[in-house]
């Protein structure tokens, strides 16, 4: 039997739920009132996305401009951080800085996106600050985003894999020749990409086979969250904080 990659930041009994974006099922998503709310319903694990302002302060969000989910507009990039935080998400909540929520949920566990490359070197600045080693994830869609992460921080950095990593690992469950460049603690993954199904059990017994879990996103529906974890995975996100943990507490395995 394989032996699983063991990081602190992975110690959980059972199957891990993550509150995407807090609970982005109401419109306020990545918000400290979403996350909150999740913590108060009994969620461990938060997923959130980050960028850079202008003046390098590190913001939870996950557009690179304000104009979907706030009363205002602008690239992120473009503008610094006293223009930022009068923006309001759906006109209400403030858009938090990730470094404020850290501090606000010291029990939380996180799961970051790093949506650009502005955002690595003060993500990792604040992880080694905060001593968060163990409790912070760190994935990008750009593998060398993830790699670079790696190089700055070594093994103590928790990291999923980009698009390149999880293509290798699904290329290989089906029986060809491939593997990640990068290392990694998990693989993160949709249940399907452009209507093409990535997990399922050859998916699955191939990641495990690497010691590696298998964390789905974003699953909103209870009969599919049942039928992942028939397959085996380690970890679902959703939007729908409650759905998710009424299916675990149906199966025994909410903590």
């Amino acid at each position: 039997m394989t032996t699983r990659v063991r990081h602190p930041y992975l110690d959980h009994p059972g199957p891990i739920a993550f509150a995407h974006r807090g609970g982005a099922a109401d419109g306020l998503e990545n918000t400290a009132a979403a996350f909150r709310r999740a913590v108060e319903e009994g969620y461990r694990y938060l997923e959130t996305d980050v960028h850079a302002t202008s003046d390098g302060r590190l913001v939870a969000l996950h557009d690179a401009t304000l104009d979907r989910v706030t009363d205002t507009g602008g690239r992120i990039a473009d503008l610094p951080w006293a223009r930022v935080r009068h923006a309001r998400v759906a006109g209400r909540e403030p858009v938090p800085l990730f470094e404020d929520l850290v501090e606000e949920f010291p029990e939380a566990r996180w799961n970051v996106d790093v949506k650009a490359e502005p955002a690595l070197l003060p993500l990792l600045g604040l992880i080694e600050r905060t001593g968060a080693w163990d409790r912070i994830c760190v994935g990008s869609f750009s593998e060398a985003r993830v790699a670079r992460a790696q190089r700055l921080a070594g093994p103590r950095l928790a990291t999923s894999y980009g698009t390149r990593g999880v293509l290798a690992l699904r290329l290989r469950s089906l029986g060809m020749p491939a593997a990640p460049r990068v290392s990694a603690v998990c693989a993160q993954v949709p249940e399907a990409q452009s209507g093409v199904r990535v997990v399922d059990h050859r998916f699955v017994r191939a990641v495990h086979a690497r010691g590696l879990q298998v964390h789905v996103w974003t699953v909103n529906d209870a009969d599919r969250m049942h039928a992942l974890l028939d397959l085996g995975v380690d970890g679902i996100m959703t939007d729908h904080t409650r759905t998710l943990r009424d299916v675990l507490k149906e199966r025994g395995t909410w903590v």
